[in-house]
């Protein structure tokens, strides 16, 4: 049974700009009370590492599971990538009151480089843990700049970015801002220009990224070493080992 999907336009507006913003809660309240109370467990257990450290959480607690391959997301997927979706990875980021760093413009495809076949395929669902605005550093995308995927970058300083490296000359004003309330969310193209702000704010910013490919696409073995993929839904086409096959 379907339980929530996206009109034709809505389709149509992710292909041509790259994003889309989904402004309904995607799972219940006691589901996200759940996965919210998961996510408390990963956050005392990193002590002090860095919140970009909770990648992949799934691979240490499989609990995670039952929202990564729910329907709820699967069904918000589906019309965007088609409907043969592996589970490429997931992550916790959480960016602290006051001192969380900026995260610079970067594509999540020029990070993935050479690990997969093809990157037209790869939506990204940023689902909203706590409220996301512009004050505690919302994600913020350059719309229609998917087309690549593999821009110039120059190094930047850590200190004040999660990453080493940024994006050159990209044009700030042209930038939308994704605002979001708890349980809704935000699905985006692997090759957008992307990123977010310092969280200046007293607020925490912390968000669930839940990241699916076209099986038309073939993970590479020997490029991914000690990674896990799960096929979500459809069938194996490109022949990649998954772990739930």
């Amino acid at each position: 049974m379907k339980t929530q999907s996206l009109t034709q336009d809505d389709v149509k507006f992710y292909q041509e700009q790259g994003y889309l913003l989904y402004k309904k809660p995607i799972f219940s309240a006691e589901k996200m009370r759940i996965l919210t109370d998961i996510f408390e467990e990963q956050l005392a257990m990193k002590g002090s590492k860095l919140s970009d450290e909770l990648d992949t959480p799934h691979f240490r607690d499989e609990r995670l599971l039952d929202f990564l391959l729910s329907d709820e997301v699967l069904d918000l997927v589906e019309p965007l990538i088609g409907p043969n979706i592996g589970l490429w990875s997931s992550h916790f980021i959480c960016k602290d009151p006051v001192v969380g760093r900026a995260t610079p413009w970067h594509e999540d495809s020029a990070y993935w480089d050479g690990r997969l076949s093809s990157f037209d395929k790869i939506v990204t669902v940023w689902l909203a843990i706590d409220r996301s605005t512009k004050e505690n550093g919302c994600m913020r995308v350059i719309p229609g700049t998917h087309g690549n995927g593999f821009s110039e970058y120059e190094d930047i300083d850590t200190h004040t970015n999660t990453f080493s490296t940024q994006i050159k000359n990209v044009d700030e004003s042209q930038a939308v801002y994704f605002e979001l309330e708890p349980a809704e969310c935000s699905l985006h193209d692997s090759r957008i220009i992307h990123g977010a702000t310092p969280n200046t704010s007293p607020y925490r910013r912390c968000g669930y990224t839940m990241r699916y490919f076209s099986t038309e696409a073939e993970v590479f073995p020997d490029k991914n070493p000690n990674f896990k993929i799960w096929l979500a839904r459809g069938k194996n086409i490109a022949g990649s080992i998954f772990v739930n096959e």
